[in-house]
């Protein structure tokens, strides 16, 4: 069975109750490496994030095909999460303990989630200050602090004058051995078959691309500084 065979399964059930009801299904069957799972909150999550900003139009799909390659025939099923994400009453923050819940054992996936939310988020070019605000909210709800948020920051804001030592998450008095070590560390974790793995679908693998930019970067500005 497919991913969008079973997404369409999930669909007809969640047209009995609600989409957070189907996420809270989700949450007591410990679906973590599911990408059904993962589509499914990603997709609702996005919903309630356009819904709390003030917009909500079916332009929104769009940014969904920025770095989610579905099928045109597929479109229908995305938008049916979307709307009965929207239609559902429980509100953004809801969603998102739902969605922590779901992945409470695997945070990397929350980190990816969140990942792919600034994807949706800043898909027309724009940072918007309420969206940064519901992003910040994401992050406390998933757990996602530290250097794990300045690397998706900094993947989709710009590295800037951040503090390379800090995106690598080491002290600026850690040896050479131990950022490289840190460095190789977080390849392993963001390589493609690392978010395969953990339930990412296939189509969104290159969300960890921003992020090991950012890896990347960090780790040259911290040899250049020490050559």
């Amino acid at each position: 069975m497919s991913l969008w065979d079973r997404i369409e399964t999930a669909l007809s059930e969640a047209r009995k109750r609600t989409i957070g009801a189907l996420l809270d299904s989700l949450a007591a069957q410990k679906q973590r490496r599911n990408e059904t799972a993962f589509s499914i909150a990603l997709i609702a999550l996005s919903a309630k994030m356009a819904k709390a900003d003030g917009v909500v139009t079916d332009d929104e799909i769009g940014a969904f095909r920025d770095f989610f390659q579905f099928p045109e025939e597929e479109a229908d099923k995305v938008r049916m999460v979307y709307r009965l994400a929207q239609q559902d009453v429980a509100g953004f923050d809801e969603y998102l303990s739902r969605i922590a819940r779901i992945f409470e054992d695997a945070p990397a996936v929350l980190e990816d989630v969140l990942d792919c939310l600034f994807h949706v988020a800043v898909a027309d070019g724009i940072a918007h200050p309420r969206e940064l605000e519901l992003l910040d909210r994401a992050a406390e709800a998933f757990g996602v602090k530290g250097a794990a948020y300045r690397r998706l920051k900094a993947a989709h804001l710009g590295l800037a004058d951040d503090d390379p030592y800090l995106i690598l998450g080491v002290d600026h008095g850690a040896s050479a051995a131990e950022i490289k070590a840190a460095y190789r560390a977080l390849v392993r974790e963001h390589h493609p078959d690392a978010l395969l793995a953990r339930g990412v679908p296939h189509d969104l693998i290159r969300i960890g691309e921003g992020r090991m930019a950012a890896i990347n970067t960090a780790y040259e500005r911290i040899l250049a500084e020490s050559a």
